[in-house]
């Protein structure tokens, strides 16, 4: 099995590039170092250096690969639409110009659906007209990636946005064809929304081409979906644990992932609050000696 196991700046606390709590990019790209790890995610799109010889050199100076990179924007708001496309072109010339293969799409967070993360029976859902229009952006973004830049698309679903629950994500899938828009199956998030990764992974391995590894805490994801607390908030209480300390089972996502013969990158994403976590290099060296304990090399 030709698995590399990779990690991302989320780890560090790093969900928006103009966030002043954000460690430096410098600091991030060498604490992924000293944690073990050969390749990291390019983060938001503005954190690191888009000037491609600066971020090269700062690459190689810590032998590390870059991965891919999230569009992480508002896909439900057809006002948010010039912002997407930014999002995507500059992300997407980021990782042409070092390699990387993974364009990861998100629909961020909404107001419509933050307080039912984790309650699919009652969480809005948009009507037709909504519906196909934001799938046809998804759908355009997908093919500016795939066909603009060379690059594999992962659609990703995401905790209190539009994309969150297995039904909709399943219907996304059957309306965009899959030579533009594969999956990037996060494992966290899928447990977050009440369904099981493993039996998902099992139905959809053939489309999923990247996997974000996440655990979730049980405790604090019945308390922080009772509570209807605010994703961010669930993130410093601490709902995305060390792996294999929560309710996914890692050694199953393996052998679903051997049995397929996937190759390429998984890379761990263990969302935390950058003010709040004492150690983040600690916990991205705890994560990889889990994975190399159940057999990921």
């Amino acid at each position: 099995m030709s698995i590399r196991i990779g990690n991302a700046p989320c780890s560090w606390g790093v969900e928006f590039a103009e966030d002043d709590r954000n460690p430096t990019w410098q600091t991030v790209l060498k604490q992924c170092a000293e944690a073990g790890y050969k390749g990291i995610e390019l983060g938001p799109v503005g954190f690191m250096p888009e000037d491609p010889a600066v971020l090269g050199e700062a690459l190689a100076e810590h032998d590390l690969e870059l991965i891919g990179g999230v569009v992480f924007r508002a896909y439900h708001d057809p006002d948010a639409w010039d912002d997407v496309l930014d999002a995507t072109h500059r992300t997407a010339k980021a990782l042409q110009a070092h390699g990387a293969q993974h364009l990861v799409l998100i629909d961020s967070i909404s107001p419509r659906r933050a307080p039912t993360a984790g309650r699919v029976g009652e969480a809005e859902q948009m009507d037709k007209a909504e519906w196909t229009a934001y799938r046809d952006r998804i759908a355009e973004t997908a093919r500016i990636g795939s066909e603009e830049y060379g690059l594999t698309v992962g659609i990703h679903a995401h905790a209190a946005g539009f994309m969150d629950f297995e039904p909709e994500l399943e219907r996304l899938l059957n309306e965009v064809d899959e030579s533009i828009l594969k999956i990037c199956f996060d494992t966290g998030h899928h447990s977050y929304a009440g369904f099981d990764p493993v039996a998902f992974m099992k139905k959809h391995i053939g489309r999923i081409s990247y996997m974000h590894f996440k655990d979730i805490d049980p405790k604090v994801k019945a308390e922080v979906i009772a509570n209807r607390t605010g994703f961010y908030d669930a993130c410093g209480q601490g709902i995305f644990c060390n792996l294999g300390d929560g309710d996914v089972d890692f050694p199953a996502v393996r052998q679903v992932l051997l049995d397929a013969g996937f190759e390429g990158w998984c890379t761990v994403e263990q969302d935390c609050d950058p003010l709040l976590d004492p150690d983040p290099v600690g916990d991205a060296r705890k994560n990889r000696e889990y994975l190399e304990s159940i057999g990921f090399s």
